[in-house]
This record gives C-alpha cells, sequence and structure tokens, in this order.
C-alpha cells in the first residue's frame, strides 16, 4: 500500500516530468549556446594571448635588426609582422622602429611607408598620433609642406593636439605664413601642460614671433608689433 510520501514523491516526478516535457528542449538549447559562448569566448582570448606572443618574438627580431643596421632583415622581419600579426600592438612598435631606423639612413620614402601603415593599420590612438607626428616630420624633410600640414590638420586624441599645433606652427613658419603660425603656436601653448619641459620651446617661438605669453595660457602680440 502506498503510504502518503510515496504518492507525495510520485506527484512531484510527474510534475517534474510534465514541466520538462514542455520545456526541456528549450533549456538544453540555451544551456548549449551559453557553454559554447564560453568556449568560444575562452579560444578567443588564448587565441589573442597567443598572437601577442609570436608578435612580440617578431618584433623582437625587428628591433634587434635595427639594432644591428641590418636593413634587409629590418625589412624581411617587418614584413612577417605586417603579414601574420597587422592587428597587434606589437606590429605598430615595429613599424615605429623601422621608421627610425629608415631615417637614420636617409630613406624617406620607407620611413613614410612604415608610418602610413601605423596611421592605416594600428588600433592604438597612442600608436597613430604618434606616427602622423613623425609623418609629418619626414614631409617636412621632404619639403612637402602642404603635405604635412595636411597630415597635422587630421584628427588626434586630445594629448597630442599640443604637439600637432606646434608642429603645424612649424610648417606653417616654413611656409612663410607667420600670422597662421602664430595661431598655431598660441593653440599649442594653451593645449599643453604647463609642467610639460616642451611647452617653454613653444614659449621660445612665440616671443621670436613677437608674441609675449603668460602662465594663465595666454599668448598675444606684444605692444612693439601690434
Amino acid at each position: 500500500m502506498a503510504t502518503h510520501l510515496d504518492l507525495e514523491e510520485q506527484e512531484q516526478l510527474d510534475q517534474i516530468k510534465h514541466f520538462w516535457n514542455k520545456w526541456g528542449t528549450p533549456i538544453t538549447g540555451v544551456a548549449v549556446i551559453v557553454m559554447a559562448g564560453f568556449a568560444a569566448w575562452n579560444g578567443w582570448q588564448m587565441w589573442q594571448q597567443r598572437q601577442a606572443v609570436q608578435a612580440s618574438a617578431l618584433a623582437d627580431v625587428v628591433a634587434v635588426a635595427v639594432e644591428s643596421g641590418d636593413q634587409a632583415r629590418v625589412a624581411q622581419a617587418f614584413d612577417a609582422v605586417k603579414a601574420d600579426y597587422a592587428g597587434t600592438l606589437q606590429a605598430g612598435h615595429a613599424a615605429l622602429l623601422v621608421a627610425q631606423s629608415s631615417v637614420k639612413v636617409g630613406k624617406l620614402p620607407e620611413a613614410k611607408s612604415a608610418l602610413q601603415w601605423v596611421v592605416d593599420h594600428t588600433k592604438d590612438e597612442g600608436y597613430q598620433a604618434t606616427a602622423k607626428l613623425r609623418l609629418a616630420a619626414v614631409l617636412m624633410e621632404e619639403k612637402d609642406l602642404e603635405a604635412a600640414a595636411a597630415v597635422l590638420r587630421g584628427s588626434f586624441p586630445a594629448e597630442f593636439k599640443g604637439l600637432a599645433a606646434d608642429r603645424l606652427g612649424d610648417v606653417l613658419q616654413q611656409q612663410g605664413k607667420t600670422s597662421e603660425a602664430i595661431t598655431a603656436y598660441q593653440e599649442a601653448w594653451k593645449l599643453l601642460d604647463p609642467q610639460v619641459d616642451y611647452r617653454a620651446l613653444v614659449g621660445f617661438k612665440l616671443n621670436a614671433l613677437g608674441v609675449a605669453t603668460s602662465e594663465s595660457g595666454m599668448a598675444t602680440l606684444t605692444e612693439t608689433n601690434k
């Protein structure tokens, strides 16, 4: 004879069976999706870590080649980085090293190519901004002042806007556009942190153009040059 407890347990089992018959498949499907998502996320993380390690190894090869001055080896290692690890931070760093090495040996077209690659491919705003500033410097060296100005008038993160404005002032000065150069230097003076030593250089440039500066961040024409 079934006890009250037996009947109660049987009723609970029947309820569970009914619930699972109705909702078992959707629940299982959701569980599979969730587990697959976790697996995919872990796989993506592992893949990214592996990419970073391998890219670092190749970037180190680039650095060693740059240090030794072996331009052929520099080009070979950098090509490998670009081919397989273009989206990594290490690739951007390697490209900046390549550009620096190319400038030292007077290979400005190679330097421009490496810097433009950083601008076009790296996702790091700091690397992009650094590449733009250096690209403008190379273009200035080549006397392509219009192209340099165009680069410097592009977008920059807030931390780099003061430096970009200062370099734009240099370009405008070389173009003989003194009033525009003053405006650019004034912008740089305003944007650069007073604690940054480089700001003093901007102040010297303004003073040389007859513009007085103050720690309030203002830069105005002196009476003798109005």
